[in-house]
């Protein structure tokens, strides 16, 4: 599933083409990109319509287009292969296209953006835009925590937060009401960085283990973010098609048997719910207080997102 990296380098894409553009026309090719807005597809295209995007946000794995009508906003979520992409008005339709809007831009002039999505998990709605703490954000959005990259996160209720809790640490960073935006391949490059097993105790660490992990988390996801994302195959790509290729310097996540990059020791894949974790049992121990380690399930191919 795209991360706040992959998600975030399509808002930033989409922001000059769409900001100041007025919607001409709505094409839904398919309800399904529509689970999220249960109104139906004639709702959809009618608050669309004639409507000015007036900004580009983001929130975790959410993003969002603020219209020009008061406290509404067209909110996507890419769920596991969803893609927003620029197009020319001529450009011929696009592999697993759902929805398609016509726009017109000032100064770029007509433009398309395309929702396609092969596997249909991701969504596009309208929805209303509420307060929260100072800005305002999609009413689908208020139960997402704030992520590290977010100019408003505060880093100690976070890690407080964490060190109430006695879940293991990894399953902490993957709780969207508890910190946004990561997901399972910057987890494991997280934890990896900073030497902590995914399956410590969150009650068992230091705050000066959660600040350093903290620091690493915002660290890798910027490096991602100016990498492009990661993506294993054609599905997580920029509102122009590219594929981003922060895959190049993952040090665990995938890596699974080969040499750890810091020591040498072979990186281990275990079962982690229905996904895997990957990290180095030298650098990264499990303490006798944690809780013990999942069932290993050998070296098998990495899968192709998290």
């Amino acid at each position: 599933m795209p991360e706040l990296p992959e998600v975030e380098v399509v808002r930033a894409g989409l922001a000059p083409a769409a900001v100041g553009s007025r919607i001409r026309a709505v094409d839904v090719l398919d309800d399904r990109a529509l689970t999220r807005h249960s109104a139906g597809a004639a709702d959809f295209v009618a608050r669309l319509e004639g409507r000015v995007f007036t900004a580009a946000a983001r929130r975790g794995k959410f993003l969002w287009l603020p219209l020009d009508i008061a406290d509404t906003a067209l909110i996507a979520h890419l769920g596991m292969s969803g893609q927003l992409l620029l197009r020319t008005p001529d450009a011929p339709a696009e592999r697993h296209e759902r929805v398609r809007m016509h726009l017109e831009h000032p100064q770029h002039g007509d433009l398309v953006i395309v929702f396609a999505d092969q596997r249909t998990f991701g969504s596009l709605a309208v929805d209303s835009l509420v307060p929260d703490a100072g800005s305002l954000i999609p009413s689908q959005v208020t139960h997402i925590a704030r992520d590290p990259l977010d100019p408003s996160f505060d880093d100690r209720a976070f890690i407080e937060s964490v060190r109430r809790r006695s879940s293991a640490i990894k399953r902490v960073l993957l709780d969207q009401a508890i910190v946004s935006g990561i997901g399972n391949i910057y987890a494991d490059e997280s934890l990896w960085a900073a030497r902590i097993h995914p399956e410590t105790s969150s009650h068992h660490l230091t705050r000066a283990a959660v600040r350093r992990l903290l620091v690493e988390v915002r660290a890798v996801l910027e490096k991602a973010l100016a990498e492009g994302g990661t993506s294993f195959d054609a599905q997580y790509v920029n509102v122009n098609g590219q594929a981003g290729y922060f895959a190049h310097s993952l040090n665990a996540y995938g890596r699974g048997g080969k040499p750890c990059p810091r020591c040498g020791t072979p990186i281990r894949r275990v079962a982690f719910t229905n996904r895997s974790s990957h990290f180095c049992p030298r650098c990264q121990r499990l303490r006798a207080a944690a809780s013990p380690a999942p069932r290993p399930e050998g070296d098998e191919m990495p899968v192709s997102a998290s």
